[in-house]
This record gives structure tokens, sequence and C-alpha cells, in this order.
């Protein structure tokens, strides 16, 4: 074990191996030696997080990598067993485990991307209220409708959208305040 940290440091320190290959190849070191009776896969996980979130990718504090690779499991171990083949004599090959564990942290932003798109998305849900619940009223509507449709919705809000669609000439204004239609 200090034989492989004393390589990776080195290897760090001189910045000449893409950190994300350098993080990969040292997991599988660790796989591979298995330290201990137990925990070696959590634990490895649990480093290969602290040596992403030390190059920037913060993406596992918000998306657990623990579940993407527990639900790619058999990826996981054919990748480990392909690319741990022959490592006790130094022949084995680190492809199929730098392509596992770059395709896992593409996944990971895959999946914040698609929760933060989502996050966004939603953010708008209360104009997509109004304008639901206006194209849902048959006839002519008030203010004072909207709010007691959409009671979630400022009157702030309610207005702005208002003012947007009167623009649009999507709708038609008669009358002013609360009561107008």
């Amino acid at each position: 074990m200090k034989q492989l940290h004393d390589s990776f440091n080195k290897k760090w320190k001189e910045q000449i191996i893409n950190p994300l290959l350098l993080i990969a190849t040292y997991i599988l070191d660790f796989l591979c030696i298995h330290p201990f009776l137990d925990g070696n896969g959590r634990l490895s996980r649990l480093i290969s997080l602290v040596l992403l979130y030390h190059i920037g990718h913060d993406v596992g504090r918000y998306i657990s990598i623990e579940k993407i690779i527990e639900d790619t499991k058999e990826e996981y171990y054919a990748s480990l067993m392909k690319s741990s083949k022959e490592w006790h004599k130094g022949k084995h090959n680190l492809q199929p485990w730098w392509e596992y564990f770059l395709l896992i942290l593409l996944e990971t932003y895959k999946k914040f991307e698609q929760r933060v798109g989502y996050i966004q998305q939603s953010k708008g849900s209360k104009t997509g209220l109004i304008i639901e619940t206006i194209n849902n009223f048959r006839s002519s509507f008030s203010v004072q409708d909207l709010q007691e449709q959409c009671p979630t919705v400022g009157i702030d809000l309610i207005r702005r959208i208002l003012r947007k669609l009167k623009n649009q000439k999507k709708i038609i204004c008669l009358g002013k305040g609360p009561r107008a239609t």
C-alpha cells in the first residue's frame, strides 16, 4: 500500500497524467491489492469521491455515485475483472476500467443535469399554472378569479403574466382592478 500511495503522489505532483485516469488507475490498484477483509469497494468509492472533489468534480455531493455503481454492478465487476486480469504480473489492460470509471462519472453528470433541469423547469411552474388556468376559463375572468384559482401565486406575478399576454394580444383586458375582466 505504501508503494501504491507513493507512486500515486509522485504522479499526482508531476501533473503529466490526466487526473481522472490517474484516480481510476489508483482505485483499480487499490481494489486489486484488496488490503482489507471487508469494505474495500466502499472505501474505494469514498477515496474516489475525495479525489474527485480535490480536482473540482463535486457532482458526487449531489448525485450518488455509489447508487449508479450499484445500478451498473454487472458492468462494474466485468470491467474490474477484465482490467485486473494479470494485474499481479503487470500485464493488465486498464482500458475497460478507465471506460467504466469515466462512464460512471459521465452518468453522474447527466443525472445532475437532469435534476438541475428539473429544478429550473419547475421554477417556471407558477407561470405555467397561471397560463393553464387562464386557458381553462370558458369565458371572461377577473384577476380575483385567477387569485382564487391559483392561491400559491402572488398578485405581482399574476399581473406581470396578464400584462405580457395582453401585449402579445392573447387576451383582452376590460376594466381595471381586481374585478376587471
